[in-house]
C-alpha cells in the first residue's frame, strides 16, 4: 500500500525546504532520485524503517498571480483525496494570514489526517508565538525549524502512525501499472486490450476505492492491469491535472510490479516522465517503456535508433530498459507491449542459482579485480543472490569498504550480459566475508 505525504501551504513558508530535507539531507532518510529538472517534486523518503512517498506541492503552482491561490486551493483539495497524511505548513513569524485560514477551513472538511506544521520556531520566544495556531482547530502543532530540522524527528514519529499497513492478501498474479503523463494513450490502450468481451475481463474493485485491478486472461496471457486513468470526473482539479495524474501514478506505481509507461512520440520524454521513471527504479520496480503515436513519426532508417539513444541519454545510468514503439490507434504492436512486461517481470523473479553465479562471475572478476586501494587488494571469494521482490546480491570480500561506484557499475553490466535482467534495477552488496 502506497503511503504518500502531501506538504501543502502557501508560498514562502518553508515546504521545499521541508521537502528537500525528509527526501535528501537527513542521515535517516534514503536520498532522493538525481533530479533532471529544476524541479524537483517528489521523492522517497524513510524513516525507522517506513518508507513514503514527499510531494512538495509548491512546485505545481502555476506562476501567474492571478490564479496562484486557486491553484493552492485545488492542489488541497487533490491532496485531501490522494494523500495519507498531509503536513500543513505555517509560518510563526508571519501569523495565520486569509491564505492559511481558506486552507485550513479545507483541510477541516477532509477526513485525512492533519498535521500543522509550524516553521522557522528557531527560540523560545518563537514557541509561545506558535500556540496561536492552535486556533485553526485541526489539533496538535508540530514546531519545526525546517532550516536546521529541529522537531523533525517527533514529527515523523508522529505521522508514521498514521500509515496504512501492508495489505495482508497476496494476489499472486503479476500485476503491470500503466502510466504515463495526460493524454499520451493510457485509457485507449487498456480499452484496445481488454476490447469489448467483458466475459473473459472483468473489473475487480482494487485494495483502494480509487484503482480498479482488470484481470487479463487472453492469448495465453494472465495478469492484473492496474488502471488509474480517468477514474474520477476532475471538476475540481481544472489546470492541476498533471498533480492530479502525479498522484494517483505514485498509487499505482507502488502496488505494482511492473511499470509500463508510455511517453508520447510527438513530444517525446519529458521531465514528469523521467522522474516517473526514476520513482519506479528507486522502488525496484520492473519498467517498459511504450512509445505510443509512432504511426505520427516521420521515419527513415535511422529513426528508432536516434530516438532510443536520446531517451538512453535522458534516463541514465539505468538504460538498460525494453522500449517497445507503438500506434494504440493503429493497433499496433500492442501484444508486444504484454509480452514485454511478461519477460520483465520473469527477469524480476529471477532466482540464480548459487554454484552458477561463482561459476559465471568469479573468472570475470579474477580477470578485472577490483583496483587496489592504499596498496591493499580486494578479493572477492563468494557471491549469492539474496531472497527479495527484485534482484539483489552479494559479494563478499575482505576489504568491503574499497570497492568504489566504477567498479559497481562494472560488476552490474556483467550480471546484466550474462543472466539477462533487462528492464529490472539490480541491487548489489559488498560484504565482508
Amino acid at each position: 500500500m502506497s503511503n504518500i505525504v502531501a506538504i501543502v501551504g502557501r508560498p514562502n513558508v518553508g515546504k521545499s525546504t521541508l521537502y528537500n530535507r525528509l527526501t535528501e539531507t537527513r542521515k535517516a532518510i534514503v536520498d532522493d532520485f538525481s533530479g533532471v529538472t529544476r524541479d524537483r517534486h517528489y521523492g522517497i523518503a524513510e524513516w525507522v524503517g517506513r518508507s513514503f512517498t514527499v510531494i512538495d506541492t509548491g512546485g505545481y503552482v502555476a506562476n501567474s498571480e492571478d490564479v496562484f491561490e486557486t491553484a493552492i486551493r485545488e492542489q488541497v483539495v487533490i491532496a485531501i483525496e490522494e494523500a495519507t497524511v498531509i503536513l500543513f505548513m505555517v509560518d510563526v513569524t508571519t501569523g495565520i494570514t486569509d491564505l492559511d485560514d481558506e486552507i485550513a477551513t479545507l483541510l477541516r472538511k477532509g477526513k485525512k489526517p492533519v498535521f500543522i506544521v509550524v516553521n522557522k520556531v528557531d527560540n523560545h520566544a518563537l514557541q509561545s508565538d506558535a500556540t496561536l495556531f492552535y486556533s485553526l482547530g485541526l489539533g496538535e502543532i508540530y514546531n519545526i525549524s525546517s532550516m536546521t530540522g529541529s522537531g523533525t524527528g517527533e514529527l515523523l514519529d508522529e505521522m508514521i502512525k498514521c500509515f496504512d499497513d501492508e495489505p495482508a492478501e497476496e494476489n499472486t498474479l503479476p500485476k503491470y501499472a500503466i502510466v504515463g503523463r495526460p493524454n499520451v494513450g493510457k485509457s485507449s490502450i487498456i480499452n484496445a486490450l481488454i476490447g469489448q468481451e467483458r466475459n473473459i475481463v472483468t473489473p475487480i474493485a482494487g485494495t483502494t476505492r480509487d484503482s480498479i485491478h482488470i484481470h487479463y486472461n487472453r492469448y495465453g496471457h494472465e495478469f492484473m492491469l492496474i488502471d488509474t486513468a480517468g477514474l474520477r470526473k476532475k471538476t475540481k482539479v481544472k489546470e492541476n491535472i498533471e498533480f492530479y495524474s502525479v498522484m494517483r501514478t505514485i498509487k499505482a506505481l507502488e502496488e505494482a510490479d511492473i511499470i509500463i509507461l508510455m511517453i508520447d512520440a510527438v513530444e517525446g520524454l519529458e521531465s514528469q516522465d523521467i522522474n516517473i521513471f526514476h520513482l519506479a527504479e528507486k522502488n525496484k520496480k520492473g519498467i517498459v517503456l511504450v512509445v505510443n503515436k509512432w504511426d505520427l513519426i516521420e521515419k527513415n532508417s535511422k529513426t528508432v535508433k536516434v530516438f532510443e539513444e536520446q531517451i538512453m541519454e535522458k534516463i541514465a545510468p539505468f538504460t538498460d530498459v525494453p522500449i517497445v514503439f507503438t500506434s494504440v490507434l493503429e493497433k499496433q504492436r500492442l501484444l508486444k507491449v504484454i509480452e514485454t512486461a511478461e519477460q520483465v517481470y520473469e527477469n524480476r523473479s529471477k532466482k540464480i542459482s548459487t554454484s552458477r553465479l561463482n561459476d559465471i562471475m568469479l573468472p570475470i572478476i579474477e580477470n578485472y579485480p577490483p583496483p587496489a586501494l592504499k596498496g591493499k587488494h580486494v578479493k572477492i571469494k563468494y557471491i549469492t543472490q539474496i531472497n527479495g521482490n527484485a534482484p539483489m546480491f552479494a559479494f563478499f570480500c575482505n576489504l568491503p569498504q574499497y570497492i568504489k561506484e566504477p567498479y559497481k557499475r562494472f560488476i552490474e553490466n556483467k550480471l546484466r550480459e550474462n543472466f539477462n535482467f533487462s528492464g529490472v534495477p539490480i541491487q548489489i552488496f559488498f560484504r565482508q566475508k
